[in-house]
């Protein structure tokens, strides 16, 4: 299966997705590599670290169901635009946070940055809006994938960053926001100007009616409820872990260029397969993909949380801890995906991806309560209890359709 086995339009379209999530993911790697030292050193205290993981989800939660809401009514050209922009703006205000000290001026933007997680997002729905059923998990991938590049190169900015924020006599910490900023705005204007057809408007005929959570739930049971299940108790297995390895790391003396290093690993980790665990969704099925990604989740926390001192070993459970995600998430919306109708899908992915990110916020929140309690092995030891549902969820149903045939 490649991409030119896609029709014309479908092609243009996952081509656009693909180059905007390069640019964008550059910009929110950028970011995570030093949202939690910002917060850190603005607040003084390791056990605030986490809330800049709980506040970028907060905010991608905050901005998922309007952005769905747009889509629906109009398409999603304009809702991808508006998330980049905001998510750009939300980078301006770090930036101003960091250089006046206010911890609060901070959190707001870190709020708004999550805007650009929400488009990045909705970006991989908007690859299959018009995919056949059979190529949903690999389109579905490639935009997905398409994000390794920008998202390794960003946490590797660090460096660069701080020796340009001292062109602007700013904190070296904020120099890499200089650059989200830029991202964002970039993958903005190249979504308002390059993504046409739009995909929803252009696969449903018309734009649907806007439609809101109350709309969502009746469609949330059975396949559905599995498929939003796993992606949410992944993702926040892997916010958790990675929002506190940066300050465990610093903790333990690795210096930025080390610490940037082991993010770019852990996001490539999370893109760079991602093709392939499309296609094993596809031809595997997504349920086997799930519970291939719950195990690369668990022995990433074990390699992670036994790390102690020891660069190498919390590198090598980071990149595990991205693998795990990429297989459980990309499965998870590839079914999600297929057991819908495609009127129903934008409301019902809107709401996916709000639970996903809420249940991000809270692996955030209380990852920074964990470490400063009881230390970074114990968050580990916590994270892997948390695919242990998923599992019993996704065998459960696997029994139950067993038996149907």
């Amino acid at each position: 299966m490649t991409i030119t086995a896609i029709d014309p339009a479908q092609r243009r379209i996952v081509t656009v997705l693909s180059i905007v999530q390069v640019v964008g993911g550059l910009g929110n790697g950028a970011g995570l590599a030093v949202g939690a030292l910002l917060v850190k050193d603005v607040s003084g205290s390791s056990g605030w670290a986490g809330m800049a993981v709980v506040m970028l989800t907060l905010g991608a939660a905050a901005f998922t169901m309007p952005l769905s809401s747009i889509a629906a009514r109009t398409g999603r050209r304009p809702a991808l635009t508006l998330g980049w922009l905001l998510g750009g703006s939300g980078a301006c205000v770090i930036v101003l946070g960091a250089q006046i000290e206010s911890l609060p001026v901070l959190l707001v933007g870190l709020l708004l940055f999550g805007a650009s997680t929400a488009a990045n997002l909705q970006s991989r729905f908007a690859a299959v809006d018009r995919a056949a059923p059979s190529q949903v998990g690999f389109a579905l991938s490639l935009v997905v994938w398409s994000t390794t590049i920008g998202a390794v190169i960003g946490p590797n900015l660090t460096g660069p960053g701080a020796a340009f924020a001292d062109v602007f006599e700013l904190p070296d910490l904020a120099g890499p926001m200089l650059f989200s900023a830029a991202g964002f705005a970039i993958a903005g204007l190249l979504t308002f100007l390059l993504l046409r057809p739009d995909p929803l408007v252009h696969a449903v005929g018309t734009a649907p009616a806007a439609r809101g959570i109350r709309a969502a739930l009746p469609h949330v049971r059975g396949r559905v409820l599995t498929a939003v299940y796993a992606i949410a108790s992944s993702h926040a297995v892997m916010v958790s872990v990675m929002a506190l390895t940066p300050v465990h790391m610093k903790d333990h003396g690795s210096s930025l260029n080390v610490i940037g290093l082991t993010i770019s690993l852990h996001i490539a980790g999370m893109f760079a397969l991602s093709p392939v665990m499309g296609m094993l969704s596809d031809r595997w099925g997504a349920d086997r993909t799930i519970l291939l990604g719950q195990s690369v989740l668990l022995l990433a926390v074990f390699v992670a949380g036994t790390s102690g001192e020891s660069e190498v070993q919390i590198t090598a459970g980071l990149t595990l801890l991205g693998i795990g995600w990429s297989a459980s998430v990309i499965a998870g919306a590839a079914k999600l995906t297929r057991s819908l109708d495609p009127a129903d899908r934008p409301v019902v992915q809107g709401f996916s991806d709000l639970v996903m990110n809420l249940a991000g916020a809270a692996g955030g929140l209380v990852a920074g309560i964990v470490v400063a309690l009881s230390g970074f092995g114990t968050l580990n030891a916590a994270a892997a209890v948390l695919t242990l549902p998923v599992i019993a969820l996704v065998l459960s149903g696997r029994r139950v359709a067993a038996s149907v045939t």
